[in-house]
């Protein structure tokens, strides 16, 4: 178990370890970029013993990482689709994050489809084909019933039971699988940074990499202004859909997924991932995913985004139209503007390689992460998924390490590596503290709530996030700006009424630290 001090992140320790990189000047690997697969090489270069240098222009999963649907997928649309590799490295990788890794963050969710009459019954056989196939996916992956129980049919008791939205005219029941869900993505990030600051990794934040190569960068402090000339062995470009930015001959194809935030209450206390077909398309769905703090995620489109990449996308009128429209009709009461709370959308690095000129829509092109070195010595991950990213940050830095001149002093450990606050089931049932912060935080809970009883109160009415929430985050979790805390640490800035109310205690929570 990882001690809390050691993988604290903050302004105290920043500061030192940008010392020392200045004093240093070199180390074996610098990783460009803060989201999940960035901190993913970090952490397993540093486990491996190099010395690690991540650096992110804004802040820990500030990019695409923090847009999923927080689902840990085992590969169903995949698999629909054909790409059975895909599917089974997605089952893989989503057995060590629940069984090993961040059990703490990922838990099992149930997924419900109702059948309607006006579906077409090749959506509903490619469906259940799909659900059938995840199961055979769970059992080569040796997750056992015990995590994510096997597919079934259900009558239209049990499906409203789970969604008790759904409108009962004609409905004929529907299919039920189990798959895993993050509590949230951009904790799974912050979790995985901490994790390799506990290794040695120097994290450093708000802090941009100019004048790349492979063979090191120009580091400037965006607080400060500072500049550092950092060598590297290796230099890995893992900025996600700003990577054709950092290295020559990258060319993407960015895709755009949206979702809506909505509360429980327009849902009737939602407590599946309600799966609904899109009219006229075989494979693709439309889901509406149940959230902490009351709330619902209803997501997700694919979407052609071309033109210049914003720092913060955001969701079009049409396709806002398109995920109410289509939620709407599996439920009694339509869903409307006025139920919304938010919205978010993030751009998928989609690796554009010219074999798919025939392809009319970003929603076929492959999700296979592909590993990039350019001509002066940049190595480049690109593409992939979020339940993936422990196999992509593997084959980046086995990639590099085949190519450099550093040595390596162990194998790849990720896979047996648990996150800070990760512990078996039965130690997360035994942690003495509420459990949302036991969802939140693992066995780290405890230290927490280890404050005054008035900061274990919410930060205003109507929030769950309580003033302890906040402190630890400028204390442990890295963040920097109130924004770090509202934004990521915290998901209250998804609400932009919410984030007007909490505004006030994130700078309170900065004066008092």
């Amino acid at each position: 178990m990882i001690a809390v001090g050691n993988a604290s992140l903050n302004a105290a320790r920043r500061t030192r370890e940008l010392e020392w990189l200045d004093t240093t000047g070199r180390v074996d690997v610098l990783v460009i970029g803060g989201g999940v697969t960035g901190t993913g090489v970090a952490l397993d270069a540093a486990a491996r013993g190099l010395t690690v240098a991540l650096v992110e222009k804004h802040d820990l999963a500030f990019g695409t990482s923090r847009w999923s649907s927080k689902l840990v997928h085992g590969g169903l649309r995949y698999l629909a689709s054909g790409h059975v590799g895909i599917a089974y490295e997605s089952a893989v990788e989503r057995g060590i994050l629940m069984k090993t890794t961040a059990p703490h963050l990922v838990h099992p969710v149930p997924q419900v489809a109702p059948w309607f009459p006006e579906a077409r019954f090749a959506q509903a056989a490619l469906l259940r084909s799909a659900f059938l196939g995840g199961d055979v996916l769970r059992t080569f992956a040796r997750t056992s019933d015990d995590y994510l129980p096997h597919s079934r049919r259900v009558s239209s008791a049990e499906v409203l039971r789970y969604a008790p939205t759904v409108r009962p005219q004609g409905l004929r029941g529907g299919f039920l699988t189990w798959d895993g869900q993050l509590y949230d993505d951009a904790r799974l990030v912050v979790s995985i940074a901490r994790t390799a600051a506990s290794y040695g990794a120097r994290i450093i934040t708000h802090c941009a990499a100019e004048q790349v190569t492979g063979r090191g960068a120009v580091l400037v402090d965006q607080l400060s202004g500072r500049r550092i000339d950092l060598d590297a062995g290796i230099v890995v470009n893992a900025t996600g859909i700003w990577a054709d930015q950092v290295a020559s001959g990258i060319k993407l194809r960015p895709s755009r997924g949206t979702h809506l935030v909505l509360p429980q209450s327009a849902f009737g206390g939602l407590s599946a991932v309600l799966t609904v077909p899109v009219p006229g398309e075989l494979r693709r769905v439309v889901m509406a995913i149940p959230a902490p703090d009351g709330r619902v995620y209803v997501g997700l489109t694919d979407e052609e985004a071309p033109g210049p990449v914003s720092d913060v996308p955001r969701a079009t009128e049409a396709e806002i139209d398109f995920l109410l429209s289509t939620i709407s009709a599996a439920v009694r009461v339509p869903l409307t503007r006025d139920d919304l709370l938010g919205s978010y959308a993030g751009l998928r690095p989609l690796l554009d390689t010219g074999h798919h000129k025939g392809l009319d829509k970003t929603a076929d092109i492959s999700r296979r992460h592909a590993v990039i070195t350019s001509p002066d010595g940049v190595v480049t991950i690109v593409g992939g998924k979020l339940t993936t990213y422990r196999r992509m940050a593997q084959d980046t830095l086995d990639t590099a390490l085949d190519q450099s001149g550093v040595e390596v002093r162990r194998p790849c450990l990720t896979h047996r590596i648990p996150l800070v606050g990760a512990a078996s089931r039965v130690q997360l049932a035994a942690v003495r503290a509420p459990s949302r912060f036991v969802d939140r935080y693992g066995v780290e809970a405890t230290d927490v709530i280890a404050v005054e009883r008035e900061l274990l109160a919410p930060i205003a009415p109507g929030l769950a996030t309580t003033h302890a929430e906040l402190r630890f985050a400028v204390r442990h979790e890295g963040a920097l700006t109130e924004d770090d805390l509202l934004d990521r640490r915290t998901r209250i800035g998804l609400s932009a009424t919410d984030r007007a109310l909490a505004l006030p205690a994130a700078r309170e929570a900065f004066a008092a630290v």
